[in-house]
């Protein structure tokens, strides 16, 4: 198998791709702050990418993580703080304009903000509602490539 995700900013999807076939499609939310590669912007970093570590393996749905470590559990509470749940890949770029992004901690990941997830809403990661970002993560090793475009 040679796996692969890609991320379409334009239509909000993310694609797991087998070679040539369509494995699965999720609706997803990159940055609404728009593209970017700058530290601290918020911003979602676009090119070629790697899974470079998981995190989440054997938590349960809405695990809350800081720094990549479980903390708590969320409710289904509306909070405003945007949550990185459930599972994590941690992404890191495989290109000069995107080299610091495993530096600025851009993950794909679950979100406490399901509803807004088809349209940009996150601080620069892709966030994938937290039963489908489950099963994600369940299909892809570390090393899959990751493509993340317009």
């Amino acid at each position: 198998m040679s796996l692969r995700i890609e991320v379409s900013i334009a239509t909000q999807r993310l694609q797991l791709w087998d070679g040539f076939q369509l494995v699965k499609e999720w609706p997803c939310s990159t940055s609404k702050f728009g593209i970017g590669f700058v530290e601290g912007s918020n911003k979602t970093p676009l090119g070629r990418f790697v899974v470079k570590e998981k995190h989440g393996t054997g938590h349960p749905s809405g695990t809350i993580f800081k720094a990549r470590v479980p903390v708590g559990q969320w409710q289904g509470e509306k909070l405003i703080d945007d949550l990185v749940l459930t599972r994590i890949l941690r992404l890191d770029g495989l290109e000069p304009h995107n080299a610091n992004t495993f530096a600025r901690y851009i993950y794909i990941h679950g979100t406490n903000d399901e509803p807004k997830v088809g349209q940009p809403a996150s601080h620069g990661c892709v966030r994938l509602k937290n039963a489908e970002m489950i099963e994600l993560y369940d299909l892809v090793p570390e090393g899959t490539e990751v493509w993340i475009g317009e």
